[in-house]
């Protein structure tokens, strides 16, 4: 993290020397700091989109639960589907019964 801060304060200094030389003392500084400012903002934005390991955890928590409610609700279709089935097959047995009996 240092190295950063060290690169971005050489970066700006480097910059305003190159400013200075086509613009002035005055005009460079006001456009370093005016680039600084917007950077700072951008670089706040950018943190608040940027997932915590709280918010990864949390994601990861609310997926198991949604994988354990459709796995419940898998178990309950394949439960009514075999309930269906059977009620098919036994209204099948009697209307056949009921056909060839007369």
């Amino acid at each position: 993290m240092d190295k950063i801060i060290i690169m971005m304060i050489t970066s700006e200094i480097q910059l305003f020397q190159i400013l200075k030389q086509k613009l002035g003392e005055k005009e460079a500084e006001a456009l370093v700091e005016f680039v600084d400012v917007k950077l700072k903002e951008n670089n706040e934005q950018n943190f608040k989109v940027v997932a915590t390991k709280q918010d990864i955890s949390d994601t990861k928590d609310e997926i198991r639960k949604l994988e354990i409610k459709m796995a419940d609700t898998k178990a309950d279709i394949i439960k009514w589907m075999f309930i269906f089935w059977i009620g098919q097959l036994a209204s099948f047995i009697a209307i056949a019964k009921f056909i060839f009996h007369q």
